[in-house]
């Protein structure tokens, strides 16, 4: 058994301005996942906590956190301002708190998005690769690849994990873009998943299988990358 301990953490992302994070930290850990929520679930969701069990099981550690509108009880996003202030703030609390280990930044959907812009503005310290659950390539219904011109002023290794019926990233115009963005981006893509990595039950997959794989795609990715 893998000994593991949750610390919780306040990020300063301003002088007025303070959210909260958890960090989970195996005993054996060898990398450090800042890993931001979506646009409607804070850092404790049952998929957030999941997933972070899940990677301190297999050694890598998590930074949760909430976005200042999370934080605050409010259901409409902050502006990409203080998102990517949030993002900087979390990165500067993982590298504090867990120092030494590669560090990994990203996250579901929203928070995945949020994180890259951040790092296409100006390079996030110390950080290894951007990994990405359900990036949100556009709206439900609304096909485009407007969100993703800033992923070409990203010059560190991406990992995009994909289902296969998400609403949310046609395949049609996600794969031209991870094909554009060339060596440095990955896609895995989770079949029958949709955005929030649910399957059918016709399909003859279950959601725990497709969480093994997606951990284990993200475990794999964060053991190639370059510390």
């Amino acid at each position: 058994m893998i000994d593991s301990s949750t610390h919780s953490a306040t990020l300063q992302v301003s002088e007025s301005c303070t959210v909260s994070g958890l960090l989970d930290l195996p005993a054996n850990a060898r990398a450090c996942f800042v890993f931001a929520h979506g646009a409607g679930a804070g850092m404790q969701h049952a998929s957030m906590a999941s997933v972070a069990g899940d990677l301190s099981k297999a050694g890598i550690a998590t930074l949760r956190y909430q976005f200042p509108y999370m934080e605050r009880g409010s259901r409409r996003p902050d502006p990409p301002a203080l998102c990517h202030a949030t993002v900087r703030a979390a990165v500067a609390e993982a590298t504090r708190a867990a120092p030494g280990l590669k560090l990994v930044a990203g996250g579901r959907s929203f928070g995945g998005r949020m994180t890259s812009q951040a790092q296409a503005l100006a390079p996030l310290p110390g950080v290894a690769g951007l990994a990405f659950l359900a990036f949100p390539l556009h709206p439900a219904g609304r096909p485009s690849q407007d969100r993703a011109e800033h992923l070409s002023d990203i010059q560190i290794p991406m990992l995009f994990l994909q289902g296969t019926r998400d609403e949310l990233a046609g395949l049609d115009l996600l794969e031209p873009v991870v094909q554009r963005l060339g060596a440095r981006a990955t896609l895995k893509l989770l079949q029958e998943a949709d955005h929030s990595f649910h399957v059918r039950a016709s399909s003859g997959r279950r959601d725990p299988d497709v969480r093994r794989e997606l951990i284990g795609a993200l475990v794999d990715w964060i053991d190639g990358l370059k510390a």
